[in-house]
């Protein structure tokens, strides 16, 4: 497919629609979702133009926060599933692996406290056998 425009000339509804797009064929082509894959990024960054232009639309802000869950960007999965406050019991699951992941990262540099912070976060969404085992290591 060769690009006509990029997503900063597109809608929000059309870069929603591009991103959707994007993601099913990275889902085919790539057998593990990572942000620096083409297919991966483009389908990312139409989710973050159509998220940016219309702020106020939660079917967005919720897909962006889970293509960076799936494509283990676990900082800015973190961050968009925190902004969203209200989380139905499926993205409490995603918004809680991002956290587990971040408490599992911070715990390998040394940081405790910032640990602590990510596995409290995680068990407010959602408690997991990850996140139980690093608290006990906490």
């Amino acid at each position: 497919m060769q690009e006509t425009s990029g997503p900063a000339t597109l809608s929000a509804p059309e870069n929603f629609a591009r991103a959707q797009e994007f993601a099913v064929q990275a889902d085919v082509a790539y057998p593990v979702p990572f942000y620096d894959r083409t297919l991966w990024k483009a389908a990312v960054d139409s989710a973050y133009y159509a998220a940016t232009m219309d702020s106020s639309n939660r079917d967005y802000q919720a897909y962006l926060a889970q293509l960076y869950t799936k494509t283990q960007w676990w900082i800015n999965a973190y961050n968009a599933w925190n902004r969203l406050g209200n989380l139905s019991d499926q993205e409490k699951q995603w918004a809680s692996l991002s956290a587990a992941k971040l408490a599992y990262i911070a715990l390998q540099r040394g940081d405790k406290q910032m640990a602590r912070m990510y596995v409290d976060k995680g068990m407010s969404w959602a408690p997991s056998a990850s996140l139980q085992a690093i608290m006990s290591r906490l």
